[in-house]
């Protein structure tokens, strides 16, 4: 499986630049929770540096790691879609320094410049057709030898 492509790397200069003005740069500390699943999606960031852990309440007290984002990750993409709610919640494993951006100020910009938006949603959508296919695979392997099993 190939590795995602990078969002900042791989947008044209122009749709960079345009994306960066619009950027805030943000820190979490270590343990902080950045977002929780069903809440409220209105934004999403590129990781600077640092890791992110994903998970699902699951049953238990504590969320259930699924999935990790390393610096050049998106992380956030519920902002696009109704009903712009977190799939996931999110909480820095480490220090975490990462560009934030307003999802309704970017689906303007994408508005405004059409070939602007088909370039940023068409890398957004390759990031998530990768992380959907790692998921499968990983569940696959966690679930498949016990599939058989009564």
């Amino acid at each position: 499986m190939t590795a995602p492509r990078r969002l900042l790397r791989v947008l044209p200069d122009a749709y960079r630049d345009r994306l960066m003005d619009v950027a805030t740069e943000v820190s979490f500390g270590q343990g902080e929770r950045i977002f929780e699943e069903r809440g409220r999606a209105d934004r999403f960031w590129i990781i600077r540096s640092g890791t992110v852990t994903l998970d699902l309440r699951l049953g238990g007290t504590r969320p259930t790691a699924v999935s990790s984002l390393d610096t050049g990750d998106l992380l956030g993409w519920s902002w696009l879609f109704p009903p712009y709610e977190w799939d996931f919640g999110a909480e820095a494993l480490s220090p975490v320094r990462a560009y934030r951006f307003d999802g309704g100020e970017v689906q303007a910009l994408c508005d405004e410049d059409p070939a602007f938006g088909y370039a940023l949603l068409r890398v957004i959508a390759e990031i998530l057709a990768y992380r959907v296919r790692a998921a499968r695979t990983r569940l696959l392997d966690l679930f498949a030898p016990h599939a058989g099993r009564r």
